[in-house]
């Protein structure tokens, strides 16, 4: 193969993992919840086998499927979006990392105030556009900042585009983005900006700051022998920036869909690796289950012009890095079975069944490309290629 693309529907799980209990998250699952919504369309997913995969009972099966398709469950501890952005690329996290339920320690909290030369407001698990809701307009009178976190591990900062430019928010995430190691080592600090009169709207100048993978990963590898490792929306943000070579760092699924279309239609050897996040940041974590199906059919509509347009080398594979079922209780991601669909001419249909461990599909990416190289993982691209 001279090219894979390889992209994420951030959170579309398709059941809950044996393990799920364990994190709250018995009888999630995603796909399920969006198909009880009676809206799902997605007929080009469901020609590549979607609804064939093992455990999936909603949907209707199809007797031909025309692309390889199969579940796999996460070997790491967690089912946030570095944890499984890594794994996909090879990298299993043995330890989950940390959260703050009750909010960051005060100790931290009074360090980080120190070093910015600002006050912090909140300091708890919130929703995102609810905490600019109920701090905003005392962040606009008096210039403090909100911080907040999730379920998630993540350091979130939301400031006023007006009150702090958004170059020096950024400044004011990699401050805490240093602060935040050792047993506060968040995967993520955000950059939570926002614009406008209350009720205040977040912009889509996002950014996060990932902790550094700490080994390599496929990206690193396939760097490494001469591949261009393109990383499209959250990409470069969730690597740090550790193993890419070109990036387009939009946030949102139109913007990024047009983007690996501009990517397909150029010449070039290697991965292009893609994040969708508005599945979870706007409609999985908001507990919207129309909006996901709607978003899910959307994506739908644009991959027929795409498999359309795939080369004779070109392998395409679809998957999620954990589940957000918008119909499960709290707003919260929940530990799901990932669908992995992989169309292409010279790919091979049929079910793979189930595997366990994300790493699998960028052991399988190194393989198509034919680049050596050993990963947390199980190659399966002998199982795909005709």
């Amino acid at each position: 193969m001279k090219r894979i693309f390889l992209i994420v529907l951030d959170s579309f799980g398709v059941g809950e993992m044996p393990d799920a209990e364990d994190f709250g998250d018995k009888g999630a699952n995603t796909l399920r919840s969006c198909f009880g919504t009676g809206h799902l369309n997605v007929p080009n997913m469901q020609r590549l086998g979607l609804f064939n995969i093992d455990g999936v009972t909603a949907g209707e099966k199809v007797s031909a499927p025309e692309g390889a398709f199969l579940r796999i469950s996460e070997k790491s501890k967690g089912k946030d979006t570095t944890t499984g952005h890594w794994e996909i690329a090879g990298c299993v996290s043995e330890r989950p990392f940390p959260t703050f339920p009750n909010g960051f320690p005060p100790e931290l909290i009074e360090k980080f105030e120190k070093v910015t030369g600002r006050k912090v407001l909140c300091n708890l698990p919130y929703s995102g556009t609810k905490v600019i809701a109920d701090y905003g307009r005392e962040h606009v009178q008096t210039g403090a900042l909100i911080v907040y976190t999730s379920a998630d591990s993540v350091f979130q900062i939301a400031a006023h585009e007006d009150v702090v430019p958004v170059e020096k928010l950024y400044e004011y995430c990699q401050i805490a983005r240093d602060m935040l190691v050792g047993e506060y080592a968040v995967g993520r600090v955000i950059a939570r900006p926002f614009e406008g009169e209350h009720p205040y709207t977040r912009t889509s100048r996002r950014h996060d700051y990932s902790l550094m993978p700490p080994k390599d990963t496929t990206l690193d590898i396939l760097k490494a022998n001469g591949k261009e490792v393109i990383g499209v929306g959250k990409i470069y943000d969730i690597f740090a920036g550790k193993g890419i070579t070109l990036c387009d760092r939009q946030i949102g699924n139109n913007a990024d869909m047009k983007i690996t279309s501009k990517y397909q239609a150029e010449d070039w050897s290697g991965l292009c690796f893609t994040n969708l996040v508005d599945f979870d940041m706007q409609y999985g974590h908001r507990r919207d289950p129309e909006g996901y199906t709607a978003a899910l059919n959307d994506f739908d509509k644009w991959l027929g012009g795409f498999m359309e347009k795939m080369d004779h080398e070109d392998a395409l594979i679809i998957t999620a890095d954990h589940g957000c079922d918008p119909c499960h209780s709290g707003t919260d991601h929940t530990r799901e079975y990932i669908p992995v669909l992989v169309y292409g001419k010279r790919i091979k249909p049929g079910n793979l069944g189930t595997r366990d461990c994300f790493g699998d599909i960028g052991a399988t990416a190194l393989e198509l490309l034919g680049v050596d190289g050993s990963v947390d993982g199980e190659s399966f691209a002998k199982e795909l290629v005709k």
